[in-house]
């Protein structure tokens, strides 16, 4: 099964764990994979896109995304979700409501940053809110002893962010936690506070991050190369900066 991921684009991070950065917008999706399902983190910025994602995870595992973990309500991020059918959808508390009445401006953003007008349109009129609205932390069991914690990190890239931690296999000898952090974190340029962003929290944010994580797991942002600690805590000191928070 690891052998095939850089075949298809995808980057290995460690035992039924890839990820793969999309064109454009350059977003991370990432599958974990477990003896009885499969999670996908983040679904792309359209059903175009997800599609090739879809095909690619049935390719790369033999079988289906079972559930979907979205990092955060932004369209780069969430529009490809109903392409997966049958799937359970989880996001941080308060995020199935704000998709829920929130698709034309998740069409109109897309659309703002060059997604083709009847991709937006289409993704938007078939998005999938979350199922499963994680309060704190949430324990998901994908089996054969693959245990994933789902975190909401409370509001601080925007009002609903969810970081998925992949502890590493006590089986296998250097293996590393895994966290992927969203948009809580970018390595492909300076992290973006929008409208919706929540500047005093964000360096809070970071820190709890490196907690659940610790000094030797791999950070994946939501844009750009994973990345270490040592640029989480960096970057941690520069957003307390720019914000003047400490």
């Amino acid at each position: 099964m690891d052998a095939s991921w850089e075949e298809f684009g995808w980057e290995r991070l460690g035992h039924g764990v890839g990820r793969r950065r999309l064109p454009v917008w350059d977003a991370t999706v990432a599958l974990v994979c477990g003896a009885d399902g499969v999670l996908l983190c983040d679904t792309g910025s359209s059903l175009r896109e997800a599609a090739e994602v879809r095909g690619q995870a049935q390719a790369l595992l033999g079988r289906r995304v079972t559930h979907i973990a979205l990092s955060h309500p932004h369209f780069d991020h969430v529009l490809g979700a109903a392409a997966f059918s049958g799937t359970q959808v989880f996001g941080a508390v308060g995020m199935t409501e704000l998709l829920r009445r929130g698709a034309d401006e998740l069409r109109e953003d897309g659309v703002r940053q060059g997604l083709p007008a009847q991709d937006a349109a289409e993704s938007a009129d078939a998005l999938v809110a979350p199922h499963h609205e994680v309060l704190a932390e949430w324990t998901l069991d994908l089996g054969g002893g693959r245990e994933v914690l789902l975190v909401n990190m409370g509001p601080a890239h925007s009002g609903h962010d969810l970081a998925v931690v992949v502890p590493g296999a006590p089986a296998s000898p250097g293996s590393r936690t895994i966290v992927f952090c969203g948009d809580l974190v970018e390595e492909s340029g300076e992290p973006q506070a929008g409208p919706d962003a929540f500047p005093g929290h964000w360096p809070a944010a970071l820190d709890r991050l490196l907690a659940l994580g610790g000094e030797d797991a791999l950070y994946v942002p939501g844009h750009g190369a994973v990345v270490d600690a040592a640029f989480v805590r960096a970057q941690r000191d520069a957003l307390a900066a720019r914000f003047g928070v400490s």
